[in-house]
């Protein structure tokens, strides 16, 4: 039997020769006093050790999604890099259950916990990456919640195998050493409003306080990311959702407003590509249409600036019958709606 330093060293180095740019360990004793997403028990029986890492966006590709000049690209690498950390995961657990040691892959998005007070639909993950990721070393939270490596900034995606291995568990990343100087141009990237100006949500774990700004309802992430709206306050850019459905500043007035926005843009064309979402069935797709709190987040505060300026000036997204998208100027945006015919618009907006 290896020993638990053999153990970890193996399991950085498959993943690290297959492109993840960090890799960090937690245990049962280091994620201690942590959230219930914490408890890796929760996934397999009789688990000692979480072994999480991180594999990079194409950082090109998000340039151009922010700058509204093409959608599909980060798109279509987002999804692919999600598989990817999926079955690093489980191709590490499938190495260690073929040696004689219990292990699991942890999907790396999309799995949510069925014995929450709602079921699916509270999207309570089985296992929280982020949490692991902080107490593990792999990178730091970021003012938005968002994890932040060194290198990549928040532009990464996150996998996870849970093992009964006992490994040797990395430290949390000094917080002396995190770039985040709370710019907060994460927050004024997010149209929904989501994140809280002052107010911290903190995590223990292992006995360590881990902060971040205090999350408003995730219905308000639901209504925008699920690509059912995203204009801005001031109506000068958008996501890249061609909705324009209202945001509503209180949070008990999101979940009646995600209800009315997902019944009504049900008919809008198909946009290609997108993924297939448990909570949203299978006849409706999910396409990226934001994110933007995690891709601008890099680590030179100039570049930060850099991507929030092609943000905001990079305008308003519409749909074209064939499903496609384009940004426009606010002007052509709203002469673009109001031409449509009064059923069509009604999946845009509300009358």
């Amino acid at each position: 039997m290896q020993s638990p330093r053999e153990l970890t060293d193996f399991a950085t180095e498959y993943l690290t020769i297959q492109g993840a740019s960090t890799v960090g360990v937690s245990t049962t004793e280091t994620l201690a006093g942590g959230p219930p997403s914490t408890d890796l028990g929760y996934v397999l029986k009789g688990a000692r050790s979480a072994v999480t890492f991180a594999l990079p966006l194409d950082q090109d590709k998000i340039i151009k999604y922010l700058a509204k000049e093409d959608h599909a690209a980060h798109q279509a690498d987002n999804f692919r890099t999600g598989n990817v950390a999926t079955g690093l995961a489980v191709g590490l657990a499938s190495f260690w259950n073929q040696h004689g040691i219990p292990s699991y892959g942890v999907c790396s998005n999309t799995v949510y916990r069925p014995d929450t007070p709602r079921g699916m639909v509270d999207f309570l993950p089985d296992i929280s990456h982020r949490y692991l990721a902080a107490c593990s070393g792999v990178g730091w939270f970021g003012f938005s919640g968002n994890i932040i490596t060194e290198k990549h900034g928040a532009a990464v995606l996150l996998g996870t195998t849970v093992t009964t291995a006992e490994l040797e568990p990395t430290e949390p990343l000094p917080e002396d050493d995190k770039y985040c100087d709370e710019c907060q141009l994460c927050r004024a990237s997010c149209t929904s409003g989501l994140f809280d100006k002052g107010e911290k949500s903190t995590v223990t774990m292992g006995g360590k306080d881990f902060s971040y700004s205090k999350r408003k309802s995730y219905h308000r992430c639901d209504l925008v990311c699920g690509g059912f709206t995203g204009l801005s306050k001031n109506g000068k850019w958008s996501t890249w959702s061609p909705g324009r459905f209202e945001i509503p500043e209180n949070d008990e007035e999101f979940m009646p407003a995600l209800i009315e926005a997902m019944k009504a843009s049900a008919p809008r064309p198909k946009i290609s590509g997108g993924l297939f979402h448990p909570a949203m069935g299978s006849t409706r797709k999910l396409n990226l249409t934001c994110g933007n709190c995690q891709l601008l987040c890099h680590p030179d505060r100039d570049e930060r600036k850099r991507r929030y300026k092609l943000l905001i000036n990079s305008g308003v997204v519409v749909q074209h019958e064939d499903g496609s998208l384009e940004a426009v100027p606010p002007k052509t945006a709203r002469k673009h709606l109001s031409e449509m015919g009064p059923e069509r618009r009604a999946t845009y907006e509300k009358g």
